[in-house]
């Protein structure tokens, strides 16, 4: 199981970007953090998400 946002995935080694892709998020307004750690855009897809992974995404909200 992966946890995503706070729930948990029964995923297990799927490649981020194509994680990120298939949920609908546009990666350029997104930050990704795994197990603690920020991850750059460009490593997204050289990323295999695994079982015990903990993932956070959050999107940025433009507006004053």
């Amino acid at each position: 199981m992966i946890k995503i946002n706070g729930i948990n995935q029964k995923i297990n080694n799927i490649n981020l970007l194509e994680y990120l892709l298939s949920c609908g998020y546009n990666t350029k307004v997104i930050a990704v953090e795994l197990n603690g750690k920020i991850i750059k855009k460009s490593e997204f897809e050289h990323i295999t998400l695994r079982s015990g992974d903990s993932v956070e995404i959050v999107s940025f909200v433009g507006g004053g």
